[in-house]
């Protein structure tokens, strides 16, 4: 595998300002976002490379618990965010990621998929989280536009005698199919269209083609099923938030940001 030099890494440059450029051509009002995002990620990258190499010098349960339980914590302060104005959305978002990632981790171990390693580990649990981060954070906010917009058919349906679970079936469905659909695409154009961050790695990494689509196998059912699980977890768990105890309708306001 060929060492990429910081020279080399400094005309990565020229790719940045070619958006920039095109930023205050066309005023856009995006280059110094564009810029400072830039630098952000470079530095970000950076120094997660420099902790990961101090985490796998370290005890696989040290290294492994640290970092997961920073990961596990942080995505669920961004997915929470989504759900601002939910009572108890960052437990919610952070009990769901626990049960998630304790259920892959073990399926992982006990089937001798992966081993119990650090280098190995956190960056798939780091896949398996991030996207479980994404879903639950669309299916917050997925479930607040849901019950603005509906919110006539939701009342009607309360009028009619259903129950909280009941009328708010619709919107329950709609928000799991929003967050499933973009894995089943993706599934279905696999290795077609693109190949995925994973197997691209291993590959450059000198891993054999066959070896490194045997990984890629693994992460993609896996994300796919967990990113459907915890959506499926807020939305169930979500919904009683809409109701108060007389079965009423109730608006939840909250930025998106």
């Amino acid at each position: 595998m060929t060492n990429i030099s910081n020279l080399s890494l400094l005309t990565m440059i020229l790719f940045v300002m070619i958006p920039v450029s095109l930023s205050y051509l066309y005023s856009l009002g995006i280059g110094k976002s564009a810029i400072w995002s830039s630098l952000r990620g470079v530095v970000q990258l950076f120094l997660i490379g420099y902790i990961l190499t101090f985490l796998f010098s370290i005890p696989d349960w040290q290294g492994i618990g640290l970092w997961v339980a920073v990961m596990l914590v942080i995505a669920s302060f961004q997915a929470s965010r989504r759900g601002q104005g939910i009572p108890h959305a960052f437990l919610l978002s952070l009990s769901s990621l626990i049960l998630i990632e304790v259920f892959v981790l073990t399926l992982w171990i006990v089937f001798d998929i992966i081993p119990f390693r650090s280098e190995q580990v956190i960056p798939m649990s780091g896949m398996i989280i991030g996207n479980s981060m994404v879903a639950a954070g669309l299916a917050f906010e997925r479930m607040k536009n849901e019950f603005h917009s509906n919110q006539g058919k939701v009342l009607a349906a309360l009028s009619l005698g259903a129950n909280a679970s009941q009328a708010s079936q619709m919107i329950i469905r709609k928000t799991i199919r929003a967050a499933m659909i973009p894995n089943v695409d993706r599934l279905k154009t696999i290795g077609l269209v693109q190949l995925p961050g994973m197997m691209t790695g291993l590959i450059l990494g000198g891993a054999s083609p066959i070896e490194a689509i045997r990984y890629q196998i693994v992460i993609s059912i896996s994300v796919f099923s967990t990113v459907s699980i915890c959506a499926m977890i807020i939305s169930l768990v979500t919904y009683r938030f809409f109701f108060n105890q007389n079965m009423q309708l109730q608006t939840i306001e909250g930025g998106n940001d």
